[in-house]
């Protein structure tokens, strides 16, 4: 076995960085206390999932003081964050972003590649696979719609992952009043199975996901945290839809060829020698 992961259930209220703040900050440092090596939030935990012209106040760049905040979470411990938010991009629409944050510092972030079609009037794809590595972890970052690509996986096997970390914020359709919350968590619980599920059983790496949860202003999201093996098994999952946390400790990547051969790592972010 590996490193510890708690995966993170979080309720991310639209618009609400002050509150989410305030949960990320509970749920992180009750993590540090418990000594597991990082800490996965959900997608746009910070920010919410807001639609950027309606909200632009969660537009964020990240040298500014909210990002400043998060960051600081993890001084003076040894437990890394993982944490969603949306990026002002000068180049035009903002990003979708998850930053990996340690000792202090922002270490990098990873910008969600696949933007489906209902997000391409309000986000920009990324075009990076950066890796990081905390107390002997190597990883890459994956974003919600990610688990329908194949190829983010394959492109941080490739590089010498020994594991992904999926930070996600599917949101279910239908009214809110009539909402089955069990329906909904059974949905996200297969779409993970046969996405992540299988590319963690082809490329011989683990796989974790963690999901926000619960009802916001607008929009329900359907929990769940999930941990698959490297021969694809789920290992550990929630039990339903609620808030929540749950550690995981990640089995080691089964090396097959294309998990071990040509390590690219010149993208790679060192966060400590551990």
């Amino acid at each position: 076995m590996t490193a510890a992961v708690a995966l993170i259930q979080m309720h991310c209220e639209k618009g609400a960085i002050d509150d989410n703040l305030a949960a990320i900050r509970g749920h992180y440092l009750a993590a540090a206390e418990r000594g597991v090596a990082i800490a996965l939030f959900p997608e746009m935990s910070l920010t919410g999932y807001v639609v950027p012209d309606r909200c632009p106040g969660a537009v964020l760049s990240l040298d500014g003081p909210e990002m400043a905040a998060l960051v600081s979470l993890t001084h003076g411990h040894s437990t890394a964050l993982v944490a969603g938010v949306i990026e002002a991009n000068s180049t035009g629409r903002p990003d979708i972003t998850q930053i990996v944050a340690a000792h202090g510092a922002l270490q990098g972030a990873y910008r969600k590649i696949s933007i489906e079609e209902e997000e391409a009037d309000r986000f920009s794809p990324g075009w990076e696979y950066p890796l990081f590595t905390h107390r002997g972890l190597t990883f890459g970052v994956a974003i919600c719609a990610d688990i329908g690509h194949r190829e983010v996986f394959a492109a941080y096997a490739r590089q010498g992952a020994t594991a992904v970390l999926v930070a996600a914020a599917p949101g279910l359709y239908g009214e809110q009043a009539t909402r089955n919350w069990q329906s909904g968590f059974n949905w996200w619980r297969e779409e993970c199975r046969q996405g992540p599920g299988a590319y963690a059983a082809e490329l011989g790496l683990p796989i974790a996901i963690a999901t926000q949860a619960g009802r916001t202003v607008d929009e329900d999201f359907p929990g769940g945290g999930y941990l698959f093996g490297p021969d694809g098994r789920c290992l550990a999952e929630t039990l339903d839809w609620r808030e929540g946390v749950l550690d995981v400790r990640l089995p080691r990547c089964r090396y097959t060829p294309l998990c071990h051969t040509a390590r690219r790592l010149t993208q790679q972010r060192v966060i400590d020698n551990e």
